[in-house]
């Protein structure tokens, strides 16, 4: 039996499939943004301390972590008497069961007996075959400094003797370099003229043996330098970049590191001051980073020091604060992750230490 769809009919009707729709839009709204919301990650603060007791340096900066082969950490970073005088040295220390050693004197920027450069950023890296390689800087400013690289192949315990890398490759600015699943490894690099700063990538495929150099794109109107990287789940590599935008900058690279997009602003604040990043082995990723604009002068906005989590590279999330004072200088962190998947985290401490922090990072 049909009804004539009279004028009251079709307004009951057109009511009915408006309010079915708005219904439905909200429902698929709020589970949407449950889903959103039920990505949390918990982050438990393991263990906090200083590792110098005490300083044969008046001042130190610019630290790097990695785990040797026996599980042990090593710490190293720059000292003396301030940042660019002629007697800053690299100075490193291992992390035992009671505490860190002493810092011993690994490397210095003697030329000759009558010459002699500050040094600069040393970064730690183990290669496949157990050596761990030390880079850092020689000379009088980051516009005239030289790469060096030290060899150990005792977990730190020697070295060898300096040498000089390659005309034009400078060695990574401030971070680690990583391995990439073609076995290649990609050092982050930059370089620092008086008007111009550049973000580069430097490339090996023999285990540092050798290096090529590409450059990311300089036209896009302000400056980069120290890269940080995270290898994708997709295979993308994922720069982020200190930049003098008070943002961090960030570039992609889908082809093994060997071009990439055009360089673009985060939304994640940054007083263009050193970060560091890693890719955790439960696939999230892990940033560490001053939350602040610059003030009046470039160290203002270095008291605080935070640590961002994601899952997607993209989307970020603060977990944990390191340092959240109002004056202060706690800058350049860096961050690894040991194979008992806790979270190293070493970074300047106000220029008379160097903190480390443990964390333990995972999704709930």
């Amino acid at each position: 039996m049909s009804y004539p769809l009279n004028n009251d009919n079709a307004i009951f009707i057109k009511i009915t499939c408006f309010l079915l729709l708005f219904f439905e839009f909200i429902v698929t709204c709020s589970t949407s943004l449950a889903q959103k919301g039920a990505t949390t990650f918990g982050c438990e603060l393991i263990e906090s301390e200083l590792i110098i007791n005490q300083a044969p340096f008046k001042q130190c900066h610019a630290s790097s972590l990695v785990e040797r082969f026996d599980g042990k950490i090593m710490a190293v970073w720059f000292g003396g008497t301030h940042e660019r005088n002629p007697d800053v040295c690299i100075w490193g220390a291992i992390k035992h069961h009671d505490g860190w050693s002493q810092p011993q004197l690994l490397a210095d920027g003697k030329i000759n007996d009558t010459l002699r450069y500050p040094c600069w950023n040393p970064v730690l890296f183990k290669v496949r075959n157990g050596d761990i390689y030390l880079f850092y800087k020689v000379g009088p400013s980051p516009t005239l400094w030289r790469g060096y690289r030290k060899i150990s192949q005792d977990n730190g315990q020697t070295w060898s003797l300096p040498v000089e890398l390659p005309k034009g490759i400078i060695g990574p600015t401030k971070n680690k370099p990583i391995y990439i699943s073609c076995g290649r490894i990609i050092s982050p690099s930059s370089e620092e003229m008086e008007n111009c700063w550049k973000a580069c990538m430097e490339l090996s495929d023999n285990d540092g043996k050798t290096w090529s150099k590409v450059c990311l794109d300089t036209g896009v109107g302000y400056k980069l330098i120290q890269p940080t990287l995270l290898d994708l789940h997709d295979g993308t590599i994922l720069a982020l970049m200190r930049s003098d935008q008070n943002k961090i900058v960030k570039s992609k690279s889908i082809d093994n590191g060997h071009t990439w997009n055009k360089p673009v602003l985060t939304n994640i604040l940054n007083p263009n001051s050193g970060i560091d990043a890693i890719t955790l082995f439960n696939g999230l990723y892990v940033l560490v980073y001053n939350p602040s604009t610059v003030g009046s002068e470039w160290f203002d906005g270095r008291s605080k020091l935070f640590v961002m989590v994601s899952d997607d590279g993209e989307h970020w999330q603060d977990v944990f604060k390191l340092e959240d004072k109002s004056i202060g200088e706690f800058s350049y962190p860096a961050i690894i992750q040991t194979q008992d998947r806790m979270v190293h985290i070493s970074y300047t401490y106000d220029r008379g230490n160097i903190k480390h922090v443990v964390l333990k990072i995972q999704k709930n």
